[in-house]
């Protein structure tokens, strides 16, 4: 058993129920040593439910850090040295969501949990 980090739409969709996560990927995350949630994941549900781009989450917004603990998960720590990393990463892609949850991966040497090929070669993914 080893930790695992969570992209912000597998936590998302794990709240919701949602069919994409496989019973695979639900026995996995059970199985973890401990799951991880970024901050910068409640930044970007918070962003994005503001912007009306995920409206499904709206409900959720105000309970999210509640059911981050109801679900037995851990607040990833945000150290500085996981901010430079994300910024100085070698990596062409821009998200900067995508590219703080890859740091804070590599910062505690552990795998993402995602459906994301945008990790492969950067971080380990777990799908």
């Amino acid at each position: 058993m080893s930790d695992l980090l969570l992209d912000t739409h597998v936590w998302a969709w794990s709240l919701s129920g949602d069919r994409r996560l496989s019973g695979a990927i639900r026995a996995r995350i059970a199985e973890a040593s401990a799951v991880l949630v970024s901050p910068i994941s409640l930044y970007e549900i918070a962003q994005k439910v503001r912007l009306g781009k995920w409206p499904q989450m709206t409900p959720l917004i105000d309970s999210l850090p509640k059911h981050l603990v109801d679900q037995g998960a851990k607040v990833a720590r945000l150290e500085p040295e996981i901010c430079l990393r994300a910024g100085a990463l070698d990596w062409t892609h821009r998200d900067p969501f995508d590219r703080l949850l890859a740091a804070t991966a590599l910062y505690f040497k552990i795998a993402i949990v995602s459906a994301d090929v945008v990790f492969d070669g950067i971080v380990a993914r777990v799908w």
